[in-house]
């Protein structure tokens, strides 16, 4: 498994707009009102992701008592990655009870836009939807411990608090984004 590092996209950068569609192709748009928005890049198939499925369940409790938007976006090529059809992104999320909003980027103009590389790809904006932290969820891989989030938990813990962006942030690494040809 090759390992591709987050392109740590410069803190303050502005979040992109979008809106996507879910698995079942509902609509979603983001939520002008919260304190903070939490963008993951994910998929169905990537070990990376696989070892850190469950932790998301965790940081999404601690994102909704922050008042903390979570969503996670699937930008893979389903074609060539069959594996992360919206079909078995429906079965993934089932499989492991998430319940935040797991979105389709067909088109990849997502992923472009927010500079992401790899799953997961971690970006955590302010209420002003500036980037706060994009990094590691903690020093967990695949077969070297359980993931605990504790990086990003730190992040979201400094962002409530008003503090500046914490230094020190490390790429997040995974499987690159499988791009279409």
């Amino acid at each position: 498994m090759a390992e591709t590092p987050s392109s740590m996209v410069p803190i303050g950068t502005p979040m992109p707009t979008f809106s996507l569609a879910d698995a079942n192709g509902k609509l979603w748009k983001l939520n002008q009102d919260k304190r903070g928005y939490l963008v993951f890049f994910i998929c169905n198939h990537c070990p990376y992701v696989i070892h850190i499925a469950k932790t998301l369940n965790m940081v999404k409790k601690l994102c909704d008592a922050q008042e903390i938007e979570m969503v996670c976006i699937n930008s893979n090529d389903t074609i060539a990655y069959p594996a992360d059809s919206s079909e078995n992104m429906i079965k993934t999320a089932e499989e492991y009870g998430w319940c935040f909003p797991y979105l389709l980027d067909e088109s990849q103009k997502v992923a472009s836009a927010f500079c992401a590389t790899c799953t997961p790809d971690i970006f955590l904006y302010d209420q002003n939807q500036r980037l706060y932290y994009r990094g590691q969820l903690d020093d967990s891989r695949p077969n070297s411990g359980a993931s605990d989030g504790s990086d990003l938990l730190a992040a979201m813990d400094s962002l409530e608090s008003g503090k500046k962006p914490p230094d020190g942030q490390k790429p997040s690494i995974g499987c690159n984004i499988k791009w279409k040809s």
